[in-house]
């Protein structure tokens, strides 16, 4: 079953899950002595983060990965490594350890076993998962209706998969729904009318190659918070 938490203003939305996030890791450090906390990118999170950040927790002891990445150099404008540089390895958050998902002069399909076995040594099992959603029902890189969609639903074997997406540019790395589902938390987060439209098609039951997001919030294995305003 899924937590909706509908938030009427956008601090609320922050403070709360920065509040719930930052006590799953926490909870994850006194338990283990180190956490892991897989973020997104997009413009979406980037208040969030700049929230985690000034949050001071012992940052040493937690690896930061994302969730998925454009085929590109860190140092490129669609870098979602460089967005979370920037707006969340600062400040205290700064301490923490990151992991990253693209690996230079690697051809990506080659890169699916290597991001693999980095994510499996250096993050697994997965702490925190903090997924957002496009208006076209994607997460992650899960695209509708996408000829690797079927692949990254059901392989066990891996937990990246290289997808490329129809509209959009540059091949990408995705968490496949398996590696996403696997992590002990995971929070979907997301917000204005046009993605509240988008959720609810998901929850009347919409077909999951139409709306991957479709895949992680209806099923019964896990637990989703959404966090949602």
């Amino acid at each position: 079953m899924n937590n909706n938490r509908f938030f009427e203003s956008q601090t609320l939305l922050i403070n709360e899950l920065s509040k719930n996030i930052i006590n799953n890791l926490v909870e994850a450090i006194k338990i283990n002595g180190k956490a892991s906390l897989l973020v997104s990118g997009g413009s979406t999170p980037k208040p969030l983060f700049k929230k985690l950040s000034t949050i001071n927790i012992a940052w040493e002891k937690v690896t930061i990965a994302l969730c998925d990445e454009r085929w590109v150099n860190n140092n490129h404008k669609d870098s979602n490594e460089r967005f979370v540089k920037e707006f969340l390895l600062i400040e205290f958050a700064k301490k923490a350890k990151f992991v990253s998902m693209y690996q230079d002069d690697v051809e990506i399909e080659k890169a699916q076993i290597i991001c693999s076995d980095i994510y499996k040594n250096e993050l697994f099992p997965f702490d925190v998962t903090i997924l957002g959603m496009g208006s076209d029902g994607h997460t992650a890189s899960l695209f509708p209706n996408n000829i690797k969609l079927e692949e990254s639903f059901n392989d066990e074997t891996k937990l990246c998969i290289c997808m490329q997406p129809d509209n959009a540019p540059h091949k990408r790395m995705s968490l496949t729904k398996n590696a996403i589902l696997s992590s002990n938390n995971i929070y979907l987060h997301f917000e204005g009318e046009e993605k509240k439209a988008v959720y609810k098609k998901v929850l009347d039951g919409i077909d999951k190659n139409e709306m991957p997001i479709a895949s992680i919030i209806n099923q019964n294995k896990k637990s989703i918070e959404v966090y949602y305003r």
